[in-house]
C-alpha cells in the first residue's frame, strides 16, 4: 500500500493516452445534453463539495450512476472518472460524477459520509433531473471502490456508519466496485491507511475493523460486481475475493471479473474492457428498462 501514492502520481497523463486509445467504448459516447456543476453538500457541512452531473439526451425516467474516483483517500479528483461518465450518460444514464474530502484533514468516516450525501442530493433532485431513484448505480475505483461499498453496506441497517447520514436513500441499486481495498486489516503497514483512519492498526483495530467493507457483509446488501487485476500488488486481489466469498456466503448476488496479467493502476487504465460484463450486470440488476444498447 505504500507504494501507492508513487503509483497514482502517473494515472493522468497515462490515462489520457491509454483512454484515449480505447476506441471500442469510447467510440460509441454521444454528447451529453447538459452537464451541470453543483454543490451537493448542505450549507453546514465542513467542506462545499463539488460534482459534475451529467444529463443526457431525450426524457426520462432516467437510471442514474454515481461515480466516485480513486486516490488513496488522499487526493486526485473527480476528473479521473470523466471518460467514465461521458460513456454512460451516452447510454441514457443520469450521471453524477463527484468529489469528497481527503485525509489527513479529514479521516474515516467523513469521506463516506460524504458519498452519501451524493445519494441524498440525487433523491432531492430527481424529480428535476428526471432521475428514477429505485435504479440508481454506483461505481468506484480504489479507494472510490471502498468509499460505494461502504456506504452500500450500510444503508439502512441503522449502524454506526448508517448514522446520521445514511438511510434507505443511500442504497444503491447494484455496485461496481474495481480494485477496492475491502480488508483494512491486511495493511499493517504503510501511511495511506492510517492516515486516512487516524492511526497504525496496533492502536486503533477497531476502527480498521469497523472501515472494511468484508465486515459489513450482510444478507440484503444490494449486488456487487468486482473487478481486479490478478497482478496488482497495491490492493491484492485476494481483497476481491475474500469479498466475493463473504457476500457470496450471505446470500448476496456477485460477480467477480479477474482482470489478467493487469496491476492496480492498469486495470483502471483498461476499464473499458470490462465495461461490456458491466452493463451486462447494470441491465439485470436495473432492471430491463436500464438496459440500453450496446
Amino acid at each position: 500500500m505504500g507504494r501507492m501514492q508513487r503509483a497514482l502520481a502517473i494515472m493522468v497523463t497515462a490515462a489520457s493516452v491509454t483512454l484515449a486509445g480505447c476506441g471500442v467504448w469510447l467510440g460509441q459516447l454521444r454528447p451529453p445534453e447538459a452537464v451541470e456543476t453543483v454543490t451537493f453538500t448542505p450549507p453546514d457541512w465542513p467542506a462545499a463539495l463539488q460534482a459534475d452531473v451529467h444529463r443526457p439526451q431525450g426524457e426520462g425516467l432516467f437510471p442514474g450512476m454515481l461515480l466516485v474516483h480513486g486516490g488513496g483517500w488522499e487526493g486526485r479528483s473527480r476528473d479521473d472518472m470523466n471518460r467514465l461518465a461521458r460513456y454512460y450518460v451516452g447510454r441514457g444514464y443520469l450521471v453524477m460524477n463527484i468529489s469528497y474530502r481527503f485525509a489527513p484533514d479529514a479521516t474515516f468516516p467523513a469521506q463516506v459520509h460524504d458519498v452519501q450525501q451524493a445519494m441524498h442530493w440525487l433523491h432531492g433532485e430527481a424529480q428535476r433531473l428526471q432521475l428514477d431513484t429505485g435504479r440508481i448505480a454506483a461505481f468506484g475505483y480504489s479507494a472510490g471502490a471502498h468509499l460505494v461499498s461502504l456506504m452500500a453496506l450500510a444503508a439502512g441497517t441503522g449502524s454506526d456508519l448508517d448514522r446520521p447520514w445514511g438511510g434507505a436513500l443511500t442504497r444503491p441499486a447494484a455496485v461496481i466496485a474495481g480494485g477496492a481495498p475491502t480488508d483494512l486489516r491486511k495493511f499493517t503497514g504503510g501511511r495511506l491507511v492510517p492516515q486516512f483512519l487516524g492511526g497504525r492498526i496496533n492502536e486503533i483495530p477497531e476502527t480498521f475493523a469497523a472501515a472494511s467493507p468484508v465486515t459489513r457483509v450482510h444478507p440484503g446488501a444490494p449486488p456487487f460486481l468486482l473487478f481486479h487485476g490478478t497482478r496488482d500488488t497495491l490492493v491484492p486481489i485476494d481483497h476481491s475475493e475474500d469479498f466475493a466469498a463473504a457476500l457470496a456466503g450471505e446470500e448476496v448476488p456477485v460477480t467477480l471479473e479477474r482482470q489478467p496479467w493487469r496491476g492496480h493502476i492498469l486495470t483502471f487504465l483498461t476499464v473499458g474492457s470490462v465495461l461490456p460484463e458491466v452493463n451486462d450486470f447494470l441491465a439485470e440488476s436495473l432492471g430491463s428498462a436500464g438496459h440500453v444498447a450496446r
